[in-house]
């Protein structure tokens, strides 16, 4: 009697994950913030180690990840909104996947692109 029933859909389909197909201003507006954000961490970090050395603003602090964050990571301010709002894929079409279809979107940085790109 039990092998007669069938399955039901919700044991054959599962849950499925949905995704909206781009970022809600919302979403853009809250980016742009923890952009920032990290913008003032970075800038932060920079004057204390300046500070605690006894160097001038503008000069390197020796330090690699320090100055690299400084000097070459771009300011949400200077990035155009395509790379604002999309990163590399070399699996998509266009090379390019919309930020929030990516794991853990929010907790990543995603300023520094391939070279030539």
């Amino acid at each position: 009697m039990l092998g007669a029933f069938k399955s039901s859909m919700s044991l054959s389909g599962g849950y499925l994950w949905k995704k909206a197909p781009r970022l809600s201003s919302p979403q853009k507006y809250r980016l742009r913030q923890r952009m920032k954000t990290v913008d003032s961490n970075i800038e932060a970090i920079y004057q204390g180690m300046i500070a605690l050395q006894g160097k001038q603003a503008g000069e390197p602090t020796g330090l690699s990840k320090v100055d690299f964050l400084k000097f070459d990571l771009p300011k949400e301010h200077e990035l155009a909104p395509r790379d604002k709002y999309t990163t590399f894929d070399k699996k998509v079409k266009n090379y390019r996947k919309d930020l929030h279809l990516v794991p853990k979107w929010t907790k990543k940085t995603f300023r520094v692109f391939p070279k030539y790109f």
